[in-house]
C-alpha cells in the first residue's frame, strides 16, 4: 500500500498502491480499469469455497505493472506469482477473520492520515489530495479503507507470529561463537570410477526398486489441446506506420513538455501607450526576420532588464508558470520559432523557445510505432474476437474456425492439470481446459482472456487418464537410478573401510588436499555438502586428526580435521548474526503458519 504499510506487509497489493496513486487518471483511471477488466470476473481460483477471479488478478498485475515496479514485458510470468499471492493473502485474510482480529475505524483513520502521500508541504492531512491520488489509482475511499483494514489484520497476524518467538541472550551469544569459527582440514576425493566394476543391475534389484519408488513413474492424467489465440500486438507487429505519423504523435506526445524561453518584453504605460509598445515589438520582429539575433535584441531593447542580461532567457518553464496566454504562445512554439505579440499583466511579449526537455524522436521512435500501431487493429482486434466469440460456440472442431477467422491451429504436447506449456501455462487457462464442458463433453472452451491484448480458445484433442507406467516402458530410467544408487552405496563402503584405515594410522597414500580458515561463509570454493560435514565433525583432541566423510553428488570426500579456531569478533558480524537469527525464527513461525493454512486449506485452480 503506501510506504508505511508497504514496509510492513507481505501482500502484493500493499507493495504496488504506492506506486499506483501517483500514476495521472489519464493513463490509470477507474474508467479504463472498468474497459481494461470488463467481462473478466470468471474464477481463476476457489480457497476454501472463495473465489478469487480474473478481475482480481488483472487488477492486481496491472497495477503493479503501473506502479514501475515491474516491467510490462514481464507481464505474463507475472500472473503466476501473483495468483499464488493472492491464494497466500486470502488464507491470512481468512484465518485472521476466524481470530476475531479487529481494526477500529479510529485506527484507520490514524493510519490514513499519518501516511506522507497523503499529506500537504507542512505535513498536514490533505483529504482532498486523498481524494485526488486514490482516483488516479482507481481506488474509491470506502475501496482503499476495506483493503487496508484487510491488510492491516493480516499484518498483525503475522507481526504476532513473530514477536512471540524470541531467542535468549545465552543462544545468540552460542550461535554467534560457532557461525564466527573457522576449522582447517585435510581432503581427499574418492570417484565413482573406483567402483564402476562393483555395480551389477539385476532383474530383481530394478523390481525391488520400481516397487518402492512406482509413485515415481506415475503419468497424471494429460490431454493433448487444440488451441488459437488472437493478438493484438503480434496484428501490430504486420502494420506499416508512416513517418509522418510517427513525428505527429511525438509533436502530439511532446506538446507540453517543459522548455526553455526566452522573451522580449515592452511595458504599458506612462509615457507609451499599448499601440506604441505594440508597434515597437512590431519593429523587433522585422529586424528578427531580418535575421538579428533574439538575444541580442533583447539585451537591447527588453524592458526585463533581469533577464535582458542573459538575452531575454526565462529559464526552463512548465505550463502554469505565467498564465494562460503566456502558456498558450509558449507551448505552441517549436525550437526557434518566435511567437506573435504576447499580451500579460507585466506588458507585451515576443517569446522564442530556444530548448525543449523532451525525448528524442529517435529514442522512442519505436515506442510511438507500436502505440499507433496497436490503435489502428484494435476495431480488427475487437471484430475478430467477437468472431470468434461467436463461432466457437457452436463448432465442432477448432481448425474450420482458424480457417474463417485466418488463425493458425496450435497444438500441445500431453500436459496436465497443474502444468502446461508456453501460453498454456498462464492463469485460468488449464482449469478451462479439464472443465466438464471441454474435458468431458467435448466442447470448446469460452473464449479465455490471457491479458488486455490476447484471447484464446482451446479444445481437448486427445486425453488420457492418470496412471502408473509400466516397468518396460520406464526401465531406462529405473536402472540408471538403481545403478547410480548401487555405485554410491560402493563408494560409501569403500570410503569407510578407507575411513577405518586412516583412524588405525594407515594413510593410504591419498592425495590430500588442504583448506585452511574455512568458515561457514567463506567456504574457499568447496561444496556445501563437504563444508557442513567439516562443521559437523567434533573438534580434536591434541595434534591427532579427527576423521569423517561426505557424500558429494557421485564422489566421497574423506576429511581429516586437524584445527578449529574461535575466529575473529566482529561487533557488526555479531550483531547480524543476532538480528538474521531473529528473523528467521519469525520467518519459520509464519512460513509454518503458511504450509499448515495450505495444507488443510481446500485450494482449487
Amino acid at each position: 500500500m503506501l510506504q508505511s504499510i508497504r514496509d510492513r506487509s507481505r501482500s502484493w497489493g500493499a507493495k504496488i498502491i504506492v506506486g499506483a496513486v501517483v500514476v495521472t487518471m489519464a493513463l490509470f483511471g477507474v474508467e479504463s480499469l472498468v474497459g481494461l477488466f470488463g467481462g473478466g470476473g470468471d474464477e481463476i481460483a476457489k480457497v476454501n469455497g472463495e473465489p478469487i477471479t480474473r478481475q482480481e488478478l488483472e487488477l492486481e498485475v496491472q497495477r503493479a505493472i503501473r506502479s514501475g515496479q515491474v516491467p510490462p514485458e514481464q507481464e505474463r510470468a507475472l500472473r503466476a506469482q501473483m495468483l499464488d499471492q493472492l491464494i497466500t493473502d486470502r488464507l491470512l485474510t481468512q484465518y485472521a477473520a476466524e481470530g476475531g482480529l479487529h481494526l477500529s475505524e479510529e485506527q484507520l483513520d490514524q493510519i490514513i492520515v499519518s501516511l506522507p502521500e497523503f499529506q500537504d508541504q507542512q505535513g498536514r492531512f490533505d483529504s482532498e489530495l486523498f481524494r485526488n491520488r486514490l482516483a488516479s489509482a482507481g481506488y474509491t475511499p470506502v475501496a482503499f479503507r476495506d483493503e487496508l483494514r484487510v491488510d492491516m489484520k493480516r499484518q498483525q497476524l503475522q507481526q504476532g507470529l513473530a514477536f512471540s518467538d524470541f531467542t535468549l541472550p545465552s543462544e545468540q551469544e552460542r550461535l554467534a561463537a560457532l557461525q564466527r569459527q573457522t576449522r582447517s582440514f585435510r581432503y581427499a576425493t574418492l570417484s565413482a570410477e573406483l567402483v564402476e566394476g562393483r555395480v551389477d543391475v539385476t532383474q530383481a534389484a530394478l523390481e525391488e526398486y520400481y516397487a518402492a519408488n512406482a509413485d515415481n513413474y506415475r503419468r497424471p492424467e494429460q490431454v493433448r489441446l487444440e488451441y488459437v489465440i488472437i493478438d493484438r500486438q503480434e496484428m501490430a507487429e504486420a502494420v506499416e506506420v508512416e513517418e509522418s505519423a510517427l513525428r505527429e504523435a511525438w509533436q502530439e506526445r511532446t506538446a507540453d513538455a517543459d522548455r526553455r524561453i526566452a522573451h522580449i518584453m515592452v511595458t504599458v504605460g506612462g509615457e507609451r501607450s499599448r499601440d506604441e509598445a505594440e508597434a515597437e515589438l512590431e519593429a523587433v520582429r522585422r529586424r528578427l526576420d531580418e535575421g538579428e539575433s533574439f538575444s541580442e535584441l533583447a539585451a537591447e531593447l527588453s524592458d526585463d532588464t533581469v533577464s535582458a542580461e542573459q538575452g531575454g532567457d526565462l529559464g526552463v518553464i512548465s505550463r502554469g508558470f505565467f498564465g494562460d496566454s503566456f502558456d498558450e504562445a509558449a507551448f505552441s512554439l517549436d525550437e526557434g520559432d518566435v511567437s506573435g505579440i504576447v499580451e500579460t499583466d507585466n506588458g507585451l511579449h515576443l517569446l522564442t523557445v530556444t530548448g525543449l526537455e523532451r525525448q528524442p524522436f529517435e529514442a522512442v521512435r519505436d515506442e510511438l510505432r507500436r502505440e499507433l500501431a496497436l490503435s489502428r487493429v484494435s476495431s480488427e482486434f475487437n471484430q475478430r474476437v467477437q468472431r470468434l466469440i461467436d463461432e466457437s460456440f457452436a463448432a465442432d472442431d477448432l481448425q474450420s474456425v482458424a480457417d474463417d477467422i485466418g488463425l493458425e491451429l496450435q497444438a500441445s504436447d500431453w500436459v496436465t492439470r497443474d502444468v502446461g506449456q508456453g501460453v498454456l501455462s498462464e492463469p485460468g487457462v488449464m482449469s478451462e481446459a479439464f472443465s466438464a464442458d471441454v474435458l468431458e463433453e467435448g466442447f470448446n472452451s469460452e473464449v479465455i482472456e490471457l491479458d488486455n491484448d490476447r484471447r484464446l480458445v482451446l479444445r481437448v484433442a486427445e486425453h488420457r487418464e492418470a496412471t502408473t507406467l509400466p516397468l518396460d516402458e520406464v526401465r531406462d530410467q529405473v536402472e540408471a537410478s538403481v545403478a547410480a544408487n548401487l555405485r554410491r552405496e560402493a563408494l560409501m563402503e569403500l570410503g569407510g573401510v578407507r575411513l577405518d584405515a586412516l583412524r588405525a594410522g594407515d594413510d593410504q597414500g591419498l592425495d590430500w588436499q588442504r583448506a585452511e580458515g574455512v568458515s561457514r561463509q567463506e567456504t574457499q570454493g568447496l561444496s556445501r555438502s563437504v563444508v557442513d560435514a567439516v562443521f559437523r565433525l567434533p573438534a580434536p583432541e591434541g595434534d591427532a586428526p579427527v576423521y569423517g566423510r561426505a557424500a558429494d553428488r557421485d564422489r566421497v570426500v574423506l576429511i581429516a580435521l586437524e584445527r578449529v579456531e574461535e575466529g575473529e569478533f566482529d561487533p557488526q558480524v555479531e550483531q547480524f548474526v543476532a538480528s538474521m537469527a531473529e528473523r528467521l525464527r519469525a520467518q519459520a513461525a509464519i512460513q509454518g503458519l503458511l504450509d499448515d493454512l495450505r495444507g488443510k486449506a481446500e485450494i482449487g485452480r
